[in-house]
């Protein structure tokens, strides 16, 4: 609800400072509040002040690849295919379309005089810009990859956006996650240590967020649930008050991981209870305290000053380091240079283009065996895999709601060029996983009248009384309505909707029915279910808010259909209804080789999902725990769907859909073609068609290498970064970080180098000529890699730079590289970094040295020169 202020309330909030004055507006603001209340503002829920004209205000906003969890928004690909771009401007723009559409979403809350709840404010809790040193990670998908340099170039791009060019007034307030060492294991992160040497510490672990602090000018930095050599991140003095404020810098506000603070208690059990805990965070810098399950360990800040613990001048510095924020956002100004960002701005067509855009720029082409790829024109295709038509692989996590977004069968179906369409399903994701219960299962009508899908009738009450409001026929029941309306005009908190029809069994076997309702985490209220089959009600649940899925039996004697009515009554807030199925495997890959008679070519949708992948997951199959992998192998079901496949002989297209490195040993070795196309956002389906049919030539590069099985890995609790990643992995990857095939060539020529013989500390230059051999237009990512001297804790090599460059058939640019001291620096054991003289090895190319062509130079670097921390 959206509180009014008083006329004295507004009378403060309209004082309009400049932008050297509203530090001390802010802290005069500050110097009126009780402890209290200042106590209060430091947690991510704060509370309204009336007497102080001061709206309620949750710092809680995401906006990882796209503005999340606050109804209708541009959803563009999950962030490890932003990455996949290598294009930092593709980055800027990105965020700076999320920060336009946070900002479109506060002003119709009201702005800056309203109440603003959480997932409604201009704090964007992003970019994650974690290092993915382990393909297992489940939230690895939500960071730009294993690279320190490749992460901290598009997050300082993805921060610039955000933040706009006016430190000022920013649009929004980015926030750099998670702070510092985590990425996973998920099972144990609210409790875990890790023991990081120096080395991989300084190498590894934090010139991401340093790049983000001295050069993308963050506003905000989260610290993780992990302790680091034994003492909790957010309760780090060091880290946060020396590396992060001293050392780089910072001026903004360090906020907690949700619920880390209690963490440090109830886990960690680095103190005995929150009144301790939380006192330790503030004095070691954390300014602010989210509860992501109304733990507020700080609001025992007023015990802990009480038993001096803490003094209250600390509360005061953590409080008007959060209120110089709201200031700087515009909080208290009488004007407010983004008041006229209006909810046309929400999704419009710049931004429908961006996103299918970056979404044609992430799609790798990983193989093209005599050119399987492009598809011939008119070719009749037999569309396979769990993956195929399923709108929770566009999305990934962290996402909005999209206003039209096609899956890849949909867009196939569209694409000009293509032939016949024919579909099956085929698989299950993993061994116990329900998919969708596809088109192909389920018919509405009658005789020669009959078609694919179900009967929907919208009703906007929650009773099914009267008429419906619309009538229509869905071809699954797979929804995503958080915070919207399934109808135009309808209420998004009341409505019921009763799907009916067939459920047409391709087979005889047990099959298992599934109703997954997307149920919110931070909610009062949930939505009630009702399935009946042949008439007899089976499944009934009230709004219980149960995770999972609600299930029931069936024993398919052969393909009579049976009768199908599904209820979902929405009074609560949850998120999305899907209807989804176990159907038995051998029925599926005989359905999926028949569709496969009168096709000239195969394409199979394989992969992951985010109810496979992603943050804390209750899942617990084989090759998954708790949202992470212990195989990184495609599961079996998968695989031998891909052998049914191949097995008629006639071409096949693998296309990988997953937030992570999956290894496809056998599609590499007997598919013709393969494509890695990851969560791909809004306009993903559109964007692997156009690349299917040869309209989008591939240009994405991979941002972690694909390893060929676990066994090539450290355990994964283990954060030494040996034998990890392209820099220090000594074996030989199925495809290797910064891959990618394009539908043309490319050749190098006349690398030139500033200097042979380079002082320590100097920058040098590279440039060289980038020449499109082929007959077709094309975008080439031009890499830069430095192969240090050879030290027992050197990388074997280190990207320094990188361009996209398009190039037309015939068509040559020089391209040049500015390359800073620090890019070619090395870290000693006790974590000191230094330009250390030797010889080096330059290389500019497609890709890395070894793995494509291109061109290398020795480079002799005279002196040492210490670089700053």
């Amino acid at each position: 609800m959206i509180r009014r202020l008083s006329l004295a309330g507004v009378a403060l909030l309209s004082l309009a400072p400049a932008a050297g004055a509203q530090t001390a507006d802010s802290d005069a603001l500050v110097s009126r509040m009780t402890l209290a209340e200042k106590v209060g503002q430091i947690q991510s829920a704060a509370p309204a002040i009336p007497r102080l004209g001061l709206p309620s205000y949750e710092w809680w906003n995401e906006g990882l690849h796209g503005v999340a969890r606050a109804g209708y928004a541009t959803v563009f690909p999950q962030a490890i295919g932003l990455a996949a771009t290598w294009d930092a401007d593709v980055l800027r723009r990105v965020g700076d379309t999320v920060s336009t559409e946070a900002r479109a979403k506060y002003n119709a809350g009201g702005g800056a005089k309203a109440d603003h709840d959480r997932y409604q404010g201009l704090t964007i809790w992003s970019p994650n810009i974690n290092i993915f040193r382990d393909p297992r990670w489940g939230r690895g998908q939500e960071t730009y990859g294993e690279d320190p340099y490749l992460t901290g170039r598009l997050g300082v791009a993805f921060i610039q956006g955000i933040q706009g060019p006016d430190p000022a007034h920013p649009k929004a307030i980015a926030t750099a996650k998670h702070f510092v060492v985590h990425s996973g294991p998920e099972a144990g992160r609210h409790a875990f240590d890790v023991d990081v040497a120096p080395h991989d510490l300084e190498a590894t672990y934090l010139p991401a967020f340093r790049a983000a602090v001295t050069e993308g000018q963050v506003g905000s930095i989260m610290c993780a649930y992990n302790a680091l050599h034994g003492t909790p991140v957010c309760a780090d003095p060091e880290l946060l008050n020396g590396r992060l404020r001293r050392d780089w810098g910072f001026k903004g506000y360090v906020v907690s991981d949700c619920d880390a603070v209690d963490d440090m208690t109830r886990f960690h059990h680095y103190r005995p209870d929150n009144a301790a805990s939380a006192a330790a965070a503030l004095l070691a810098g954390t300014d602010l305290n989210c509860g992501g399950g109304g733990r507020y360990a700080y609001a025992d800040l007023g015990a802990a000053v009480s038993q001096r613990l803490v003094t209250e001048g600390a509360v005061d510095q953590a409080a008007r380091r959060v209120m110089a924020a709201r200031a700087r956002l515009g909080a208290f100004a009488a004007t407010d240079p983004y008041a006229d960002i209006g909810t046309e701005r929400i999704d419009d067509p710049a931004a429908r283009a961006l996103a299918l855009e970056a979404a044609r720029k992430s799609i790798v082409l990983l193989k093209n065996r005599n050119n399987a790829l492009p598809l011939a024109p008119g070719v009749n295709l037999a569309v396979v895999g769990p993956n195929a038509d399923a709108l929770g692989v566009l999305e990934a996590n962290y996402h909005g709601t999209m206003v039209e977004a096609y899956t890849p069968l949909a867009a196939l179906r569209m694409a000009p060029g293509v032939g016949t369409v024919r579909y099956a399903q085929g698989s299950t994701l993993a061994d116990g996983v329900p998919v969708l219960v596809p088109e192909t299962a389920l018919r509405t009508g009658a005789g020669s009248g009959a078609e694919p899908g179900l009967t929907g009738d919208y009703f906007d009450n929650t009773d099914f009384s009267g008429e419906p409001r619309l009538t229509r026929t869905d071809r699954t029941v797979d929804f995503d309505w958080d915070k919207v309306p399934p109808v135009p005009g309808m209420d998004a908190g009341r409505y019921a909707v009763r799907w009916t029809g067939l459920l047409v069994p391709p087979g005889a076997g047990d099959y298992t029915l599934a109703v997954r309702v997307d149920r919110c985490f931070d909610c009062a209220g949930h939505d009630a279910i009702r399935l009946y089959l042949d008439g007899r009600l089976v499944l009934d649940d009230p709004g219980t808010g149960k995770d999972g899925d609600l299930t029931v039996r069936l024993h398919a004697e052969g393909t009579a259909p049976h009768r199908l009515r599904l209820e979902l009554v929405h009074s609560g807030q949850d998120q999305g209804v899907r209807l989804q199925w176990l159907a038995p495997a051998d029925v599926q890959r005989v359905e999926a080789v028949a569709a496969t008679r009168g096709a000239d070519a195969i394409v199979a949708f394989v992969g992951l999902s985010p109810d496979l992948e992603g943050e804390e997951l209750g899942i617990a199959v084989p090759g998954f725990d708790g949202g992470d992998r212990t195989d990184i192998d495609l599961p079996q079901p998968q695989r031998q769907l891909l052998e049914a496949l191949a097995a008629t002989g006639k071409p096949l297209v693998v296309v990988l859909m997953s937030g992570s490195a999956v290894a496809l040993n056998w599609a590499q070795d007997h598919a013709d073609a393969i494509l890695a196309a990851w969560y791909p956002g809004e306009r993903g389906g559109r964007a692997i068609a156009e690349t299917l049919t040869g309209a989008n030539n591939p240009s994405g590069r991979l941002p972690v290498t694909f390893y060929r099985s676990v066994r090539d890995l450290p355990p994964f609790v283990d954060y030494a970064m040996t034998g990890r990643t392209y820099r220090y992995f000594q074996g030989t990857p199925l495809y290797p970080f910064g891959f990618g095939l394009s539908y043309t060539r490319f050749t190098y020529d006349d690398l030139t180098l500033s200097a042979e013989a380079l002082p320590a500390g100097q920058p040098l230059t590279a440039t060289a000529m980038v020449r499109n051999v082929g007959d077709r237009g094309g975008e080439e990512v031009v890499q830069l890699y430095v192969t240090p001297p050879s030290t027992p804790l050197a990388p074997r090599r280190q990207l320094v730079g990188f361009q996209r460059v398009r190039l037309e058939p015939g068509e040559s640019k020089r391209v040049t590289f500015q390359v800073q001291p620090r890019d070619i620096s090395a870290v000693d054991a006790a974590g000191n970094r230094a330009v250390e003289a030797g010889r080096y090895r330059i290389f500019v190319g497609g890709g890395q040295p070894d793995f494509t062509a291109g061109m290398e130079k020795s480079l002799d670097v005279q002196g040492r020169q210490p670089q700053a921390k």
